[in-house]
């Protein structure tokens, strides 16, 4: 049996699929399983080892993204798949389904949308406390099943596998910078992506401070998304003047680089955005800062055995949001949110770790 997947983009969405691959691959282990995804999200998927193949796309603009379209739907409807699940639901996905003519096609029950399928799965639009796992997941009851129930997060975890030679290059680029086997390393990703999600810069800069000066081992790599190096440059700057223990990579990291690194380190430390969940490929302890989303709907999903802290405000009559608009005007879900709260997350993941070692 031939089937295709679809999740075109964003990291922590793709990475959120990956425990759906993996449970269709275990109830049908001779399928032959495709993806298609965007180049961006690609490497999430490059290795991993219950998919048959991976389609990377490009997306144009303009007349040239109907010219490539039309190419790609041709060439998905010539691979003839028993079936798709598109885990996407966006106007391109959701056309690309129907493209393939499977005579098995389930998406999401959207207006507008439905007539691309032939198997509709309800999902609600409401910012409820379900997570993004578990929505993908119930796509997968439609394909067999065997497949229906709930996911479980010892089982069934996010993954990317590893790249031994590039953690080997980031172990080297590491030592160069003077960390050492007694430096405990800490990542804290400081972009979201998102103005709605970004923590103030100053935050950071007092939890990276706070956290220097209770272990002068301690040793910190801050690393953000490419369209957010000015934050990451506002903080170093700030940095440089208040901790030396900062680590500076000299170049920039891809997300296979990302994952090595965080997975060598002691702590991550990140809003919810892609390298918070590509950390939960890793057994690294993680604090999540969460201002207008809930943990409950995109916490990373990994073995509980792992240790995750969440960091938030509580309860707001005016959160979770729909990030479009902030009612109250001031970004109180992040600017109420002190680093102090932060740094406690911090020290506890840290010594649940040191606890479940010893």
């Amino acid at each position: 049996v031939k089937i295709l997947f679809i999740r075109l983009r964003l990291i922590g969405d793709v990475i959120f699929t990956t425990p759906s691959i993996r449970a269709v691959k275990r109830c049908l282990p001779d399928a032959h399983l495709t993806y298609v995804v965007e180049r961006e999200a690609a490497p999430i998927l490059s290795q991993n080892p219950h998919l048959s193949d991976l389609i990377v796309v490009d997306r144009p603009q303009g007349l040239q993204r109907l010219t490539y379209d039309f190419a790609l739907a041709e060439n998905l409807r010539a691979a003839r798949f028993d079936a798709v699940i598109d885990f996407h639901g966006g106007p391109r996905s959701s056309w690309l389904t129907w493209c393939t003519r499977a005579p098995r096609r389930i998406g999401y029950s959207v207006p507008f949308r439905n007539w691309a399928y032939t198997h509709h799965v309800p999902r609600s639009r409401r910012l409820e406390a379900r997570h993004s796992v578990v929505n993908q997941w119930d796509l997968l009851a439609a394909l067999d099943e065997r497949l229906g129930g709930r996911p479980d997060p010892q089982r069934d975890s996010v993954e990317m596998t590893e790249d031994l030679d590039v953690t080997g290059a980031i172990k080297h680029r590491l030592a160069q910078a003077g960390v050492g086997p007694t430096n405990q390393l800490i990542v804290i990703h400081v972009s979201s992506g998102n103005t709605f999600r970004q923590w103030p810069a100053d935050y950071f800069v007092q939890t990276i401070a706070i956290l220097a000066k209770s272990d002068p081992q301690r040793r910190f790599v801050i690393t953000s998304g490419p369209s957010d190096r000015g934050a990451k440059n506002q903080i170093v700057a700030a940095m440089s003047t208040q901790v030396r223990q900062l680590v500076m990579l000299d170049e920039e990291l891809d997300l296979v680089e990302l994952r090595s690194l965080i997975g060598l380190a002691a702590l991550f430390i990140g809003g919810d955005t892609g390298p918070l969940h590509l950390a939960a490929t890793t057994s690294v302890p993680i604090v999540g800062i969460y201002g207008p989303t809930l943990a409950a709907r995109s916490a990373p999903w990994r073995d509980p055995t792992h240790s995750v802290e969440t960091a938030d405000i509580g309860t707001l009559s005016c959160r979770p949001c729909n990030q479009r608009h902030c009612e109250p005007g001031d970004f109180r879900c992040l600017t109420r949110l002190a680093p102090s709260i932060v740094v406690a997350a911090a020290e506890r993941a840290l010594e649940q770790c040191r606890a479940t070692a010893s």
